[in-house]
């Protein structure tokens, strides 16, 4: 390894935190979520959802004015990112003090909390339903990875939804991950899963927790500013290299359209996606009993098929690798 200069505050040095990300991202891809191992013990994500919910039922109460619990989720957020930030440095410090055991106890852990391999299959998983059981089993997957009410989805419907997940996550369940890894190590890492979980537990705009989870939806938007944008990009880069794809439109489509995304980061990777297969993504869908009247993104066809889901997963497995690639690259010139 490398004795370079550490990144920010930890002691890992820059290559090495390098050659762990390039090695981790190939092992989730080989095993995905090592489900042998999760078996036995919960995941970590598993062990931070169980804590979120144990704030949102103690501090949450809808006895509370709406300031109470809006305080009360400031501190929530506080409490966990500081508690993630110290198991973190706690990880780091255990994985230096033991050489390379503890590099591969780094590396696990990394390959554990990206989500390349387990985005991948969710939604190869509905593509197969949708083309291989029809609409019902399509709409029955597609709900284990949106929101949005599967009854109301038509095959083309289901089709988006699934395109649009992917593009998504890519920036929330890989891109960000190794970027704040990269930059702040496994604190770093592990802040980010904190934060996102947090949102994507308690950052709706619900009766429940529109103040309440208020702090982690905007602290969730702050922190995917950087890795969305990034994502977006590699989503176009990717498209230079699979067929039927258009990687300047996938760039003029996510400065045009991204915007028009109600989240600040959502647009930019499915306008991207959008652009780069001439499908329009987003536009109106429905969440229970509310109807979302989005604008369309990308100005392409709205009937997506199994077909563009194809197409689309091609793109997210080659944009893994381009980032794993410019990793690997970058790592090889801090070792020269």
């Amino acid at each position: 390894m490398s004795h370079s200069e550490p990144l920010l505050f930890l002691p890992a040095y820059a290559a090495d935190r390098l050659v762990i990300l390039v090695l981790a991202l190939g092992l989730d891809w080989l095993i995905g979520d090592l489900p042998a191992l999760f078996r036995f013990v919960p995941h970590p994500v598993v062990l931070i959802g169980r804590a979120i919910a144990l704030f949102d039922r103690r501090l949450n109460r809808d006895t509370r004015s709406s300031e109470t619990r809006r305080w009360r989720g400031v501190f929530t957020l506080l409490f966990l990112v500081a508690a993630a930030a110290l198991i973190g440095l706690a990880l780091s410090l255990v994985a230096a003090r033991f050489g390379r055991w503890g590099g591969l106890l780094e590396l696990v852990i990394v390959a554990v909390l990206v989500a390349q391999r387990s985005l991948h299959d969710h939604v190869a998983r509905v593509m197969w339903a949708l083309e291989e059981e029809g609409l019902e089993a399509g709409r029955v997957a597609v709900s284990h990875i949106v929101g949005r009410d599967p009854a109301s989805l038509d095959t083309h419907g289901v089709a988006r939804a699934g395109i649009e997940s992917l593009a998504e996550n890519f920036s929330d369940g890989v891109v960000a991950p190794v970027l704040f890894y990269l930059l702040a190590g496994l604190p770093g890492l592990l802040v980010y899963k904190t934060v996102n979980t947090l949102d994507s537990m308690i950052g709706h705009k619900t009766p429940r927790h529109l103040a309440f989870g208020w702090a982690s939806a905007r602290f969730d938007d702050l922190l995917n500013l950087a890795p969305a944008r990034l994502a977006g990009l590699l989503v176009g880069i990717a498209a230079l290299f699979v067929p039927r794809g258009a990687p300047l439109k996938a760039l003029r489509t996510m400065l045009r359209d991204a915007g028009k995304h109600r989240s600040p980061n959502a647009g930019w990777p499915e306008a991207a996606m959008a652009g780069a297969l001439d499908l329009a993504l987003a536009g109106p869908r429905r969440y229970g009993d509310i109807t979302v009247t989005d604008p369309w993104m990308g100005d392409g066809r709205a009937r997506a098929t199994v077909a563009d889901m194809r197409a689309a997963l091609r793109v997210f497995q080659v944009a893994c690798l381009v980032e794993v690639l410019a990793l690997g690259v970058t790592a090889l010139a801090l070792t020269a």
